[in-house]
Order: structure tokens, then sequence, then C-alpha cells
């Protein structure tokens, strides 16, 4: 009897691993792992206060102007895509590494693969996420693409706005109003007087990539809130990585959590810049995101994407 338990906890286990190895786990969008804090920011030493770090984020394009500046370089793409079934178990994936020539200018092809159900019958993307990530970066190495591409349209969508553009709201411009969502509203704009009373904000010096001094402003819920307030704040965490000599900002990580009747989602993103020379760069875009929409299939995805090798040929 013992030996019988024995060779069916053997079973078991080996069971359960083989499930496990049939998971992949998802792409963790951290808030810049490549920064180092040093130190609280004094604030009147430093005469910096949210406010200046708050104007800063609502005014920047400088991401916008990151991406379009690609276009002009030769460098090497990896593009790294996964779906998940509800019990997240990968049911699909996108592998591309990109050459991007500067000169012609054109996309080499060195790997490209795709495995599971990625495709509609008609072609098209089975998850719209996945096809705006493909939209954007995709085009964003061709020439034509521009910087309003990335851009979210804040006003003049109403209700008949895309859903590329609501996302495109999400992930590139956090504080923004999303049109067209309901019962969002104004949740999404976090730097509004009514909605700063729900969030705290820190700053603290930092060293990022091991060599330049920056900021990091933090904005996050107030752990004091009740469970029922916590839950109707979209945006549970913003921190934004701005460079000490220039006050740009060279890294974004946004963390969205919603709920209702209708719908509900569940997204992480982070966005790292890096210095190629004097110009200003996108080197890694990560997200991982649920998304359930009123008429659309359930969305499950991670995405990682990597640029390097920046040169002008």
């Amino acid at each position: 009897m013992f030996l019988k338990k024995i060779i069916l906890l053997t079973f078991f286990v080996a069971l359960y691993f083989k499930g496990v190895g049939q998971q992949i786990s998802r792409f963790n969008p951290d808030t810049i792992k490549t920064i180092t804090l040093d130190s609280s920011v004094n604030i009147v030493a430093k005469r910096l206060s949210a406010e200046t770090f708050i104007d800063a984020i609502i005014s920047d394009t400088s991401f916008y102007k990151a991406f379009q500046q690609m276009k002009k370089y030769s460098f090497l793409a990896e593009n790294s895509i996964y779906t998940y079934d509800k019990k997240n178990k990968v049911n699909g994936s996108i592998y591309r590494k990109i050459k991007h020539n500067s000169q012609a200018p054109k996309m080499e092809y060195l790997v490209k693969k795709d495995d599971g159900r990625i495709y509609k019958k008609n072609g098209k993307f089975q998850l719209y996420t996945v096809e705006l990530f493909d939209y954007i970066f995709m085009n964003a190495y061709k020439s034509e693409f521009s910087a309003a591409d990335f851009e979210a349209k804040p006003s003049g969508g109403g209700s008949n706005a895309s859903y590329k553009d609501k996302l495109k709201t999400l992930i590139f411009s956090p504080g923004r109003p999303v049109k067209g969502l309901p019962f969002i509203g104004s949740k999404t704009e976090i730097f509004t007087p009514n909605m700063r009373q729900y969030y705290d904000y820190s700053f603290y010096s930092a060293t990022y990539l091991d060599s330049i001094p920056v900021y990091r402003f933090k904005v996050s819920v107030k752990p004091d809130l009740s469970s029922w307030t916590k839950d109707g704040l979209m945006i549970k965490e913003l921190i934004t990585i701005f460079d000490k000599r220039n006050f740009e900002i060279l890294g974004r990580y946004v963390d969205m959590k919603y709920s209702n009747m209708l719908f509900d989602f569940d997204v992480q993103m982070n966005i790292e810049m890096s210095y190629f020379g004097e110009e200003k760069l996108p080197s890694k875009i990560s997200y991982q995101g649920n998304w359930n929409v009123p008429l659309k299939k359930e969305e499950r995805a991670s995405i990682l994407i990597l640029h390097k090798d920046y040169n002008i040929d």
C-alpha cells in the first residue's frame, strides 16, 4: 500500500510539473528595474514640488518624438507577444527579430515565428491588443510613420472613438480622459483637483542605467482609503523617471485596474528610453493585461519589445 501511494504521488507530481511546463510566465512590467534609488529629495533645497513633476507629465511630448525619431536610425528590434486563454495558459505566440535599415528604409526579418491562435480566418489578429501593438511598432519602423500615430486623440472622438484610440490613451497618455468607455469618464484624469485627494506623491533621487542622475516621481493610491474608494480608482500607480540634467522623461510605468458590470481590465505597462549619442530613443516596452469589453472577446496578452544597436548609416 505504501509503495502504491509513492507511485501515485510520483505520478501526480510529474503531471503537475508537466502542466506548469506548458505555461509561460507573463512579462512583468516593473517600475524601471534599471533604477537605483539614492535618497528622498529635500523639496525646499531642490525647490521641487509634486506640481513641478505633474506639470511636466501633462505637457510632455518627448515620448512621441522619441518614437518618431527611430526611423532615422538603423537598429535591431525584438518583439515577443504571448496570448492566453481564460486559465492563463498560452494559446498563441509571435516572435520577430527585425533589422531596420535607415537608408532604404526597410525592415528585414531575421526571425519570424507565429504559433497558435493568433489570426482569424480573414487574416486579422484575434486580439485588438495585439493588433494595436503590431500597428504601432511595425509601422514605427517605416519612414512614413509619425509621432501623431502614437498620440491618442484627447478630444473629438466622443463615443465613436476607436478601440485603438482608447488603448493608446491608457497606454501612452495616462492621466488623460478616455473617450467612449462608459462609467470611466474622468477617472483617468488623476491630476484634477478632485482626484488628487485620493493619491500620495513622492519623489526620490536615483541613478538610471548606472550613470544617469534622475528623479523618480511616484503617484500611488493612498493606503488608508476604504476598499470601496480604492476600487473606484482606475490608475493604481504611475511612476515617471526624469533626467535631472534636462528634466526630460526617460521612463514611465503605469498600473491600471478597474471593473464594473460592463467591463473590467487589469493592465501594467512599462516604457524605458535610452540615450544613443544625443538622441533619446525607446529601448524597452513591456506590457501585460487582461481586457473584457462589451461585444469584444476577452483579451489576455503580454508583450515585450526591445530595441538596441541604434546607429546612423
